[in-house]
């Protein structure tokens, strides 16, 4: 069986945690897709589905120009969960009514159990309190005719709704956030009960799937494929070697923004551990010519990404048969290429460039990744047999060193960081508290500071440092170390990095997902 076979369809009416619906399906051993809310009926019978997600989303069902859903897809005989908007738009469309509510409902609430359901089975019961998290203003007022109310709560009346003989169930809850603790098992009920998807999907058969669709599409020819030495990279050359063998040719560019050391221990990794011929080209003095005297991140950020398919391309024009291009793509980089209500950006985002390899290139992608979440990746490079360490490192981004040096780069303020950013992990590490992290970086500030050192005056560089948590690579908090360890590691650095005498720790709150420093 194929492990897309079993398959749910996830209708996006844009909320800002719609991957993780998918991500929590997945979880549940069934492969999904997201796909904007204006997918056309015939498109949606095509998908193949065992069941539909409608996704919470920002609008109000009863405004004029909210989005909506052809009826005709309750009528396909498939199972169907409303989540948040989904629960409303379910009860708009089907004939129930939905109002502005007095008051607001956001952050955790209790739910009361009502009447049990297929989708609560084995985890809540009747006249049983569950903890949810909430997130709506508009609430339920009527329900649709066949439909009962399975749970509520102060202000949500119809805080969980269900149709058990169409098999059509709603929640105006978020099941798909950790701050609902029974979510994830709610949304496997939904799966394997409900649609009866058997579990299948897992990355052993996604490897083996992958392999052949690679030989498939490839055939007798060439692939080449950019190497960063991060995680997505790597794990697409490693399942590409295994596909194809010598027709893969890997091309690493070190720009010269990369940590310390780190361009050798590519080699290494590829050359010596996964036996994977490693084209290596060190055009590092030729990025920070073209780096000098800029200050400005998002020139930094273009030049680093011009001049890296400049040096890609040169490299790639001297591979004989190549026609095909291989990339990281990952499934959020797809579904952010389109917005929610079917955008026209098609754009899909890399690790090294801005904008994409230019079309001149003539060359056909190769994107095994491109179905899967960064967590899976992962997965799927455990099984590669990837290292831990390379596998579950810190997000790196394309620019590198580039963005944690606010002013004009220089070889010196390089150097500089990469020693200091040196330590920061080793300490980590050797705490164990690099894998409770899910990135942590050090920056070189573009100040300097009088200090003294022993009996004399120094005037040099400040270092800060950051670290925060992700439990879904979207939403990050800050991590609170013990003060005695970076007591330590500021004392490691200042005294170990001639040219910094001062270290600082970040404690912004609650930073974006993509955490860089600009």
């Amino acid at each position: 069986m194929s492990v897309a076979q079993e398959r749910i369809l996830i209708l996006d009416f844009g909320s800002q945690v719609t991957q993780l619906i998918a991500r929590r399906v997945r979880e549940a051993g069934a492969y999904c897709e997201i796909h904007p809310f204006v997918l056309p009926l015939d498109k949606i019978r095509a998908f193949g589905a065992k069941g539909i997600i409608l996704s919470g989303g920002p609008a109000s069902v009863h405004e004029g120009a909210s989005p909506t859903i052809d009826p005709s897809v309750f009528g396909l005989g498939l199972p169907v969960l409303g989540i948040c908007y989904g629960e409303q738009l379910i009860c708009n469309v089907l004939g129930g009514k939905v109002e502005a509510g007095e008051t607001r409902e956001f952050g955790r609430a209790e739910v009361d159990v009502v009447e049990d359901s297929a989708l609560f089975k084995g985890i809540w019961a009747k006249g049983e309190s569950h903890t949810v998290w909430m997130s709506h203003g508009d609430k339920v007022t009527k329900l649709p005719d066949g439909f009962v109310v399975t749970a509520k709560t102060g202000s949500a009346p119809y805080a969980a709704i269900a149709d058990e003989k169409r098999r059509i169930y709603g929640v105006q809850f978020h099941p798909e956030v950790a701050h609902t603790p029974d979510g994830a098992k709610l949304l496997a009920n939904f799966v394997r009960i409900i649609c009866g998807c058997h579990g299948e999907w897992s990355m052993q058969a996604f490897r083996a799937e992958q392999i052949a669709k690679i030989r498939a599409q490839v055939g007798n020819k060439r692939v080449i494929c950019g190497v960063s030495g991060g995680v997505d990279s790597s794990v697409v050359a490693k399942l590409l070697h295994e596909a194809i063998g010598d027709k893969l040719v890997s091309i690493f560019v070190d720009t010269g923004m990369l940590r310390l050391n780190e361009g050798e221990e590519v080699k290494t990794r590829f050359e010596e551990h996964y036996k994977i011929p490693l084209i290596y080209v060190d055009a590092s003095q030729l990025f920070l010519q073209k780096l000098a005297g800029v200050s400005d991140p998002e020139r930094k950020r273009k030049i680093i990404g011009e001049t890296f398919i400049e040096v890609f391309e040169q490299e790639a024009s001297r591979v004989e048969g190549a026609d095909f291009l291989a990339q990281g793509t990952l499934y959020p980089d797809v579904i952010e290429s389109v917005s929610f209500h079917g955008g026209p950006s098609v754009t899909i985002k890399s690790h090294h460039n801005v904008g994409g390899l230019p079309e001149r290139m003539k060359m056909k992608l190769v994107e095994p990744l491109r179905e899967l979440f960064k967590d899976e990746v992962r997965v799927l490079g455990m099984e590669l047999g990837l290292t831990r360490e390379l596998v579950y490192r810190h997000p790196f981004p394309g620019p590198g060193l580039a963005i944690r040096i606010p002013g004009d780069i220089t070889l010196e303020k390089l150097n500089l960081l990469r020693r200091a950013d040196a330590i920061y992990i080793e300490e980590l590490r050797a705490n164990d508290l690099y894998d409770k992290i899910w990135q942590a970086f050090a920056v070189l500030l573009p100040v300097k500071t009088v200090g003294v050192m022993g009996d004399a005056r120094t005037y040099e560089y400040v270092c800060a440092l950051r670290a925060v948590t992700s439990t879904d690579g979207m939403t990050a908090d800050i991590f609170h170390f013990p003060s005695e360890l970076l007591h330590k590691i500021s004392a490691r650095i200042v005294n170990e990095v001639r040219g910094i005498n001062r270290v600082v720790y970040d404690i912004t709150s609650k930073p974006p997902a993509t955490i860089e420093w600009e």
